[in-house]
């Protein structure tokens, strides 16, 4: 089998499982984690050896970039010491613990390679728990704090990893060294992901006020500014990771002040399904890399029993900082234990949702395949088996048991997001009508003071739809909002109906279409 079908049949197989996800309604990492599972004992499949530098290069940027992007800046502020707690001590214990273990248990795996693993294995992954904490309304505070370390603790584990690579490639480790070298990685990391981010927003806008910007082009910048990142933290000594994550979040933050709206309609489309596509491909291509592992029974024998003492050790660990890290500092801070009290209901939930998912694949993935003499990577097979079998134990173990035990606890979120959305949506339409009646009163002749009045009639009528909707009253109130609704989308729906028969017919041409079309589809999206 060639390696271009091999490919498209990974491909293909992203489609069918992605279905399923959507069937089971089950997040879409359990998924595939599973069908990564299903391919490694396909038989008749070719050997498969993914070159490392692939998944560093092309797997990790885009990744580290849209979590820094799509960070609440405000909310991980709020949560600095419990996100500090997790994605920098918690790492830090996590791969200690883990080396220690793998020490006792296993001796002829080496100091060096015991630390390569437990930086793997060290931090969570949010992606599937925020799948499933969607449907349960989960309180923000607790997404605020779980997104935070997810994205931190990415950071601070492949640093660990890139020293303890190191180690392992060379054979040697100084301690004094490596903690210097440790903060000017992180330092020139970090100082060159900010440096970028404000090179890109530049360049964005001079592009704008020349006229020969455009939002595809803009977000071709987007797509190739965390690979740019990357290599260049590298090749200046910093940690590409950090840098990766610093200029995603800074970005982030500063897009309303220099995105075109357009952009950024594309932009969150082309990157949730580049994020997707990237996810699944590197749970099923593991598939094809465990496919001869798996194949050699001494492995599987031999690291299986570590690996489920691993992942039971990880959980264990995680559980018992998480109430830790909340209620120990509050031991000593009676007004803040008065003030913001630790909810066991809350720390329960941070302390389960301990699942492993891309990035310790794709570190496990980017190991060297050898050593600086040329030998082998010491252990390299059995650090991807245990690490796949601690991503299957927690992602799929873990996530699984997350829905039922959410259901048990029964939290309440204090807060109606629905209603909370509408109250912003309502504070933004009441500033564009005062700024409109503002108008209205300076308009000198009816050719102004017309189109001003429409635009008024136009506005209230949008803050008296989103109030109906968001607090409704009597039952009365309740039938005229969904008539409301009814009646819009009937209305989009001739307009819909309209512009496909002027182009069946020929009146109009398929770009005049695709762009009426797309201002329906906004229209659509909006109502509420």
């Amino acid at each position: 089998m060639s390696a271009p079908i091999l490919l498209f049949g990974t491909l293909a197989a992203i489609a069918p499982l992605a279905v399923l996800a959507k069937w089971l309604k089950l997040p879409y990492p359990i998924v595939f984690v599973i069908g990564g599972s299903a391919i490694a004992f396909v038989p008749g499949l070719p050997h498969v050896q993914i070159a490392p530098d692939w998944i560093f290069y092309t797997v990790l940027p885009p990744l580290l970039f849209h979590g820094g992007w799509v960070t609440d800046w405000t909310l991980l502020k709020k949560n600095v010491r419990p996100v500090a707690l997790l994605a920098v001590g918690l790492v830090v214990a996590s791969t200690a613990a883990v080396a220690a273990m793998v020490e006792w248990m296993a001796p002829e795996f080496g100091w060096t390679c015991a630390f390569v693993l437990g930086a793997i294995v060290s931090p969570p992954d949010a992606v599937a728990a925020s799948a499933i904490f969607e449907r349960f309304g989960v309180p923000r505070r607790i997404l605020a704090i779980l997104d935070g370390e997810g994205l931190l603790n990415d950071g601070m584990a492949l640093v660990i990893y890139r020293f303890a690579v190191l180690a392992a490639v060379i054979g040697r480790f100084s301690l004094p060294r490596a903690s210097m070298t440790f903060v000017v990685v992180v330092c020139v990391g970090t100082a060159v992901g900010v440096a970028l981010a404000f090179v890109v927003e530049g360049l964005l806008r001079l592009l704008r006020r020349l006229d020969i910007g455009d939002t595809q082009i803009d977000n071709l910048i987007m797509l190739i500014a965390p690979y740019v990142t990357y290599l260049s933290a590298e090749a200046l000594g910093g940690s590409g990771v950090l840098a990766t994550v610093a200029i995603g979040i800074v970005l982030g933050r500063r897009s309303a002040l220099f995105a075109s709206p357009e952009t950024r309609l594309v932009s969150g489309a082309v990157w949730n399904i580049l994020i997707y596509l990237l996810n699944a491909l590197v749970f099923l291509l593991i598939g094809l890399e465990l496919h001869e592992i798996v194949a050699d029974g001494t492995i599987v024998s031999r690291w299986l029993p570590l690996a489920l003492w691993l992942s039971l050790m990880l959980i264990v660990l995680r559980l018992v900082w998480a109430f830790a890290q909340a209620y120990v500092p509050r031991a000593f801070r009676p007004v803040e234990r008065a003030r913001d009290p630790a909810r066991w209901k809350w720390v329960t939930v941070i302390g389960w949702t301990g699942l492993r998912g891309i990035v310790s694949l794709a570190a496990a993935l980017a190991l060297p395949l050898y050593d600086a003499d040329g030998n082998p990577f010491p252990q390299r097979a059995a650090i991807i088996f245990i690490t796949f079998c601690v991503i299957v134990i927690t992602l799929v173990g873990q996530g699984l048991s997350l829905i039922p035990l959410l259901r048990w606890l029964k939290l309440e979120t204090g807060e109606d997001t629905a209603a909370y959305e509408a109250t912003v949506r309502i504070a933004a339409l009441e500033a564009g009508l005062k700024r409109l009646e503002a108008l209205a009163e300076s308009a000198n002749v009816d050719a102004e003071r017309e189109p001003v009045s429409r635009a008024i009639a136009e506005y209230r009528n949008r803050i008296d739809h989103l109030r109906r909707h968001s607090t409704p009253g009597p039952e009365v109130e309740s039938d005229e909002s969904r008539y409301d609704h009814k009646i819009q989308e009937e209305a989009i729906a001739a307009e819909r109906h309209a512009i496909q028969r002027l182009r069946d017919d020929g009146r109009i041409p398929d770009d005049i279409f695709r762009k009426v079309q797309y201002d329906l589809d906004l229209a659509e999206t909006r109502l509420v």
